[in-house]
C-alpha cells in the first residue's frame, strides 16, 4: 500500500501553513442564512455560532452518557457519542485546513452529527424505527435535525437552535425520499431538496461524511482490543491494520513488548495515511471535475472521497469490525436487552402518555412526542425509566 508525504494540499499553502478559504467552501458571510432572521453577532461569524449553539445545547450533554459501541456502564474508557463527535471534529478540521475549506463549519457539523441518536446506539435506533414503522419510522439524521430545529428549548423567540441552512445541510447526512419530499412541503428549496434533485451537500458536509467513518473504524480498533473481544492476531489478518502494524513494528521493534503502544501506533498511523488518502483523492477529483465555484462542486457528484484502494482497504476493515465485533456475542446480549428496554419504554408510554414528562404528554403527535422523548436519553436513563415502568432491571 503507497504511503502519503503528508505535504498535500488542494490550494498553495501561505507562509503560515494554511490555505486561504477556497472558492468552492462555504463562506459565512454568504450563507444562506437561518429560517428565523436574526442580526448578526458582534464576534463570531455564523458557522462560530452555530458551533457554539450546538456544544452549549442539552442534547450536547446528553452524548456523553449515550453508547458508540459499548453500553455506558461497560468501562470508563470506551468512546460515548461525545468523544466520537470531537474526534471527527478533530479530524474534519485537519483535512479541511489543508483543502481550505471552512473549518468553523465543518466543527459545527462534527459536533452535531449525531445528536438525534437513541440511547444505546444502533440497538435503539433500530427498535425505534420498527416501533415508528406505521407512523413514520425512525432516522437518526432526521432525528439530529429535528433536534437543532425543534426539540432544543433554550430561546425566547424560536423553538430549537435556530442554525444556518449551511449546517443543517451538514446534519442531515442521509434521508429518504418520503422524508426528504415532506421536509420539501415545509421548507421549499430548503435541506430535503438535494436529495430529491440527488445534488451534493457542500464540501464541508462531505468532508464530514467521512471523517465519520474514519473515526468510527479507528475508534472501534481501540475499544474492541481494549474489552478483550477482539485481538491483534485478528486484525492482523485485515490488510489496512496489519500494514501500519508491520511498519510500526519495522521502525520500533522495542515495542513488541508494549502492545498497548504498539496499538497506538499503528491506528496513529493508519489514521495519518486515510487523511492524506482523502486529501490527494479530493483534489484530484476538483481538478478533475473543473469546478470553480460551489454551486458547480453541489452539481459535480461527490468530490471529497477517498482513493479506489483506500475504500476497499477501508471496506475490508469495517467488515471485519461488523462480523466480529458488533456481532460479537457479548455485543449481542447486550443488544437484545437494550432492544427490549427501548420496546417496553415505546410501549409503556404510549399506553399512558402522563408517564412522560408535562411538555411531552402533553403535545398532540403521539407516537412522533414518544419518539423524540426515547430519542433523547441517556443509556441510564433509559434503563432507570424502564426500571421504574416495568420493576424489572436489565443490563
Amino acid at each position: 500500500m503507497p504511503m502519503h508525504t503528508g505535504s498535500l494540499a488542494l490550494w498553495e499553502l501561505t507562509s503560515e501553513g494554511q490555505s486561504p478559504l477556497s472558492t468552492l467552501a462555504c463562506d459565512p458571510a454568504h450563507s444562506r442564512g437561518r429560517r428565523i432572521a436574526e442580526p448578526a453577532a458582534p464576534t463570531r461569524n455564523t458557522f462560530q455560532r452555530d458551533r457554539d449553539r450546538i456544544v452549549h445545547s442539552t442534547a450536547f450533554r446528553r452524548l456523553v452518557y449515550k453508547t458508540q459501541v459499548f453500553l455506558n456502564h461497560e468501562g470508563d474508557l470506551f468512546r460515548t457519542r461525545l468523544t466520537h463527535s470531537l474526534e471527527v471534529a478533530q479530524l474534519g478540521r485537519s483535512i479541511a485546513r489543508t483543502l481550505g475549506l471552512n473549518e468553523d463549519l465543518v466543527e459545527a457539523v462534527a459536533l452535531a452529527h449525531d445528536l438525534g441518536h437513541t440511547p444505546f446506539g444502533h440497538a435503539g435506533q433500530d427498535t425505534l424505527n420498527e416501533c415508528m414503522a406505521a407512523h413514520g419510522g425512525f432516522e437518526h439524521n432526521l432525528q439530529s435535525l429535528r433536534v437543532v430545529d425543534k426539540l432544543e428549548e433554550r430561546y425566547p423567540a424560536f423553538d430549537g437552535l435556530n442554525l444556518s441552512f449551511e449546517t443543517r445541510e451538514g446534519v442531515l447526512k442521509h434521508c429518504s425520499r418520503a422524508n426528504a419530499e415532506h421536509l420539501e412541503l415545509t421548507e421549499p428549496g430548503g435541506v430535503g431538496r438535494r436529495f430529491i434533485d440527488r445534488t451534493q451537500p457542500s464540501l464541508e458536509a462531505q468532508l464530514c461524511n467521512l471523517a465519520d467513518a474514519i473515526a468510527y473504524n479507528a475508534h472501534d480498533i481501540d475499544d474492541g482490543v481494549r474489552s478483550g473481544l477482539i485481538s491483534i492476531e485478528q486484525l492482523l489478518q485485515v490488510e489496512l491494520f496489519a500494514h501500519y502494524h508491520q511498519q510500526a513494528m519495522a521502525e520500533h521493534p522495542r515495542l513488541a513488548d508494549k502492545p498497548r503502544r504498539l496499538l497506538y501506533e499503528s491506528i496513529r498511523r493508519m489514521l495519518s495515511d486515510q487523511v492524506y488518502d482523502v486529501i490527494e483523492t479530493t483534489r484530484q477529483a476538483v481538478a478533475k471535475a473543473g469546478v470553480g465555484t460551489l454551486a458547480e462542486a453541489r452539481m459535480a457528484g461527490p468530490l471529497v472521497a477517498f482513493s479506489a484502494e483506500m475504500k476497499t482497504r477501508s471496506g475490508e476493515l469495517k467488515k471485519f469490525l461488523y462480523a466480529q465485533l458488533y456481532r460479537h456475542p457479548q455485543v449481542m446480549q447486550t443488544t437484545g436487552q437494550a432492544q427490549q428496554v427501548v420496546r417496553e419504554l415505546f410501549t409503556a408510554y404510549v399506553a399512558k402518555p402522563a408517564e412522560m414528562p408535562p411538555d411531552f404528554a402533553a403535545a398532540t403527535d403521539g407516537h412522533r412526542t414518544v419518539a423524540d422523548y426515547i430519542a433523547g436519553m441517556t443509556d441510564r436513563f433509559a434503563l432507570r425509566e424502564h426500571e421504574r415502568l416495568t420493576g424489572r432491571k436489565l443490563l
